[in-house]
């Protein structure tokens, strides 16, 4: 008898100094690479929060935002964005909730994301003064998180002629926005270029 409870001692004791040993690892590990963060990449471990020129946060750089008005209509001065699927419910109408980040989930013959493209599309030609067949996949669809900060340069492209105008700048300041938040390819060879349009935005209204 008391060579099991001595046996059951020294297994709880055993299974103590494990749980001490691992979770002080595991603090010191946090605190590691909390520091390592902190120092080596201040930004990004801080969550790559963007401000405007009053130094306000006012997003991040990796989280997408809309330029829509409260009915949802696109606001001129500012580059837009591609359509998300992060909304709260059916009546919000910026989207790019971060607490439903998800993609539409509909395959290419969905009829309601057909439907949604055409009309998305007419919208956007009309919008930017172009051709139908010039609007780009991305300007009509959603990216699987929702949150995409990002579009193409092609989306870019023809946005810039309005933005000049409603800002009264030439195409010229504009384009070197684009160009100046614009990613290239990883390795210079992984993905496609990318705007971002945040802090294209924030660049915009920071001329003031």
């Amino acid at each position: 008898m008391k060579n099991s409870i001595s046996l059951n001692l020294r297994s709880y004791w055993a299974g103590f100094k494990a749980v001490i040993v691992f979770t002080v690892i595991v603090v010191v590990y946090t605190f590691v690479m909390t520091g390592i963060g902190q120092l080596g990449m201040p930004d990004k471990a801080n969550g790559s929060l963007v401000k405007n020129a009053d130094g306000e946060v006012v997003g991040s750089s990796l989280i997408g935002q809309s330029f829509v008005d409260a009915n949802g209509d696109a606001l001129p001065q500012y580059f837009q964005a591609r359509p998300s699927a992060a909304c709260v419910d059916d009546n919000d109408k910026a989207c790019y909730n971060a607490a439903g980040s998800t993609g539409t989930n509909k395959g290419h013959q969905d009829e309601d994301l057909i439907k949604s493209v055409t009309d998305l599309r007419k919208q956007i030609a009309e919008r930017e003064d172009v051709s139908v067949k010039d609007v780009p996949a991305d300007a009509t669809t959603s990216s699987s998180s929702g949150l995409d900060p990002h579009i193409s340069p092609e989306y870019a492209a023809i946005q810039v002629k309005r933005v000049a105008k409603e800002r009264g700048l030439s195409e010229e300041e504009v384009e070197k926005l684009v160009r100046e938040n614009t990613t290239g390819r990883g390795l210079g060879f992984v993905g496609e270029p990318v705007v971002n349009v945040v802090t294209l935005n924030l660049a915009l209204d920071n001329l003031k």
